[in-house]
């Protein structure tokens, strides 16, 4: 897990007061990044900060692309403004929580992949695991926007 993050891992049940618009592929969440950073930018008059933008949209594309790859499928999919950060939040169909995998393998060759989780925990300035009451588990990082 995130090693400079104080993690939750807690129960959290649905929230059934939104709709969960589920991104077919990790482009379709990076266009809803996209969408809120903009609105938020609109409503309060200020440009954009292009570097804080670019970590939300990797944050938001490694979340979903691992969500994919590794936990089933996206279940619910969530991204809103809060304060002076983008909150995002991506549910799966697994159980198991995000771990940091080594670069090689047990012959010290290196891997492909594994660095979705690592640039999540260094990106985001909080990171949370929630279990779902049906299954699976939401995973929810916020993204400073400044």
């Amino acid at each position: 897990m995130c090693e400079e993050h104080a993690i939750d891992t807690v129960y959290e049940p649905r929230r059934a007061d939104r709709p969960g618009a589920r991104p077919s592929k990790p482009a379709e969440a990076r266009e809803a990044v996209e969408r809120a950073v903009a609105a938020r930018c609109r409503e309060t008059r200020t440009p954009c900060d292009a570097d804080a933008l670019s970590d939300a949209l990797l944050v938001a594309s490694e979340l979903t692309a691992n969500a994919m790859l590794h936990g089933g499928g996206v279940t619910d999919f969530s991204v809103d403004v809060v304060g002076p950060g983008l909150r995002v939040s991506v549910s799966d169909r697994s159980d198991a929580v995000p771990r940091a995998v080594p670069p090689t393998d047990g012959q010290g060759r290196r891997r492909l992949g594994g660095h979705g989780w690592p640039i999540v925990c260094r990106l985001a300035q909080e990171v949370r695991v929630s279990d779902l009451p049906s299954g699976g588990k939401r995973i929810t990082a916020v993204v400073p926007l400044t």
